[in-house]
């Protein structure tokens, strides 16, 4: 494509063929499979989604990232709610290093690890970005695993939504629609972001 750079191209035992690339129009982004994991158009949705409750009646001082990835999601929230500590968790190390040599990616802490077993309690906010590609493993969609976030006050999954992905989505959303009171469906590009609340 005219305009674009690889800057790196690696192999993960997690997400397979990971590629930095640096574009005119996207700057710089991660992709896993060919698929943008990090930076680029990651940003734009994760930006219009978390604008939306920014000026809600939340208040936002400690954030969990599950599925860290290169960081996109870190540098919004500095910027939205700049006191907030920041935890990220991802079970792909190479993810996190490309995000820290490449898209400036920090927080206040990171775990290499897996984010079935992590201790959610205690965030006001946390994010739930667990693919592995385009797939969202199924373990991440059981029920006990969801019910690990009926105590934190704000809790945002990210799933696609295309093609059969539309199909996975809704269901997973009734899914949500049994452990939290309030579920809003939110549509930012290709993307269903289900915006939880007790």
């Amino acid at each position: 494509m005219f305009g674009t750079k690889i800057l790196e191209e690696r192999e993960s035992k997690f997400n397979g063929n990971l590629r930095v690339v640096k574009s005119f129009g996207l700057g710089t982004y991660i992709q896993a499979g060919g698929l943008t994991q990090s930076g680029g158009i990651v940003e734009t949705f994760w930006k219009q989604t978390l604008k939306r409750i920014k000026n809600s009646k939340y208040k936002i001082r400690n954030c969990l990232i599950l599925g860290l990835r290169g960081g996109t999601v870190t540098k919004i929230i500095r910027k939205f709610w700049p006191d907030a500590k920041i935890t990220g968790v991802d079970v792909d190390p190479l993810m996190v290093e490309l995000g820290k040599k490449y898209l400036g990616l920090e927080a206040d802490k990171i775990y290499i690890e897996d984010a079935g077993s992590f201790n959610t309690k205690g965030y006001d906010l946390v994010i739930v970005d667990l693919y592995q590609g385009d797939k969202f493993p199924e373990k991440f969609q059981k029920e006990m695993f969801l019910k690990s976030f009926s105590q934190n006050t704000l809790v945002i999954f990210n799933r696609l939504y295309y093609k059969e992905k539309k199909i996975e989505a809704q269901e997973f959303g009734e899914k949500l629609k049994k452990v939290f009171k309030n579920v809003e469906y939110y549509y930012p590009i290709t993307n269903l972001m289900f915006i939880c609340s007790n």
